[in-house]
């Protein structure tokens, strides 16, 4: 960011960039597809997202459908923790894994409505905790079928990469195309529906947000 800025040149921000852009832009919330987290293998490879450290240090909450399903979400979810960041599922008792409303771990919190979830997100600030606040909402169960041939998908995509030694940075781009190359693109129009359902939940929960401050 210091580079681009400093060059005058055009960038895109990860969800960690955006965090710290909206924290000095006084914005609360923001909304986006997912999260990045540890990657499988990280606690050998310390490979690690930054949104996870930037989730523990600024005071925004994100609205998103969870952790992407190439991560290592059972570790995500203590990094997470550790860091002191409140995690809220919206709806359901589950952590949701992106394309599939299925993770295999419990959600830390769970919240009903976007009265409750402004409720939550004002009282972080009165408490000025300092962290943001993650919530995760789960894929529409009408794409929920399309989310469990993606997620075979992914899990031949994790294999293929392992056996030709793909590793650091060329691992996500090696996915994200095995992913769509495998579904025909299903996973695209997934992707492109899930955001759209956050950004709903979202845009409520910020109407709430606004009408109690």
């Amino acid at each position: 960011m210091p580079l681009v800025l400093g060059s005058g040149l055009d960038g895109a921000t990860t969800v960690s960039g955006t965090m710290l852009l909206a924290a000095r832009a006084g914005i609360k919330l923001f909304v986006t597809g997912g999260i990045g987290g540890v990657h499988r293998g990280g606690h050998i490879s310390m490979d690690v997202s930054a949104d996870l450290t930037e989730l523990g240090r600024t005071p925004v909450a994100v609205v998103c459908a969870g952790a992407k399903s190439v991560l290592d979400i059972p570790r995500t979810l203590e990094y997470l923790e550790t860091q002191g960041v409140c995690v809220a599922v919206y709806g359901a008792d589950e952590f949701p894994a992106f394309f599939s409303r299925h993770s295999g771990c419990k959600a830390p919190c769970r919240v009903d409505g976007p009265q409750q979830a402004a409720n939550m997100i004002r009282a972080s600030h009165e408490l000025q905790l300092g962290s943001g606040l993650l919530l995760a909402v789960p894929i529409p169960e009408a794409y929920a079928a399309e989310g469990a041939a993606i997620q075979q998908a992914i899990l031949e995509a994790l294999q293929e990469a392992e056996q030709r030694g793909i590793a650091g940075a060329d691992v996500t781009p090696f996915l994200l195309e095995s992913i769509r190359s495998k579904t025909d693109g299903a996973s695209l129009a997934a992707n492109i529906q899930l955001v759209k359902n956050n950004a709903a939940v979202g845009s409520q929960i910020a109407v709430a947000l606004a009408a109690s401050s």
